[in-house]
């Protein structure tokens, strides 16, 4: 079986998505990051306790996963499809890059 391919989303692409209601946002940080910082609208599901058979239904949007630069949701995207679930985007550059965008955080 070939490597799981992952996509990258650019901030832009994942705020518009959140936006028009095409995209859920898993954020796979820990709940101590969380608590500290998150993208409003994300759905928390931290990647120390990762399962994939426990992921939300996103219905008809697509599943991105996020996390504080892009290296933990490459990671949570390739055992999403491995699981055999076709979840294969990621927000590149993570919280970092939505921050250095300009875009607004929620903390607490």
């Amino acid at each position: 079986m070939s490597d799981p391919a992952v996509e990258d989303l650019t901030v832009e692409q994942v705020k518009a998505g959140l936006e028009d209601g095409t995209i859920l946002l898993v954020d796979v940080r820990e709940p101590n990051e969380l608590d500290a910082e998150r993208i409003p609208g994300a759905i928390d599901f931290p990647l120390t306790t990762f399962n994939p058979s426990q992921l939300p239904d996103p219905g008809d949007k697509r599943l991105v996963f996020t996390c504080r630069s892009g290296r933990r949701s490459v990671t949570a995207s390739k055992a999403a499809q491995e699981a055999g679930l076709p979840y294969d985007a990621h927000m590149a550059g993570g919280i970092l890059a939505w921050k250095a965008a300009g875009f607004d955080t929620k903390t607490g």
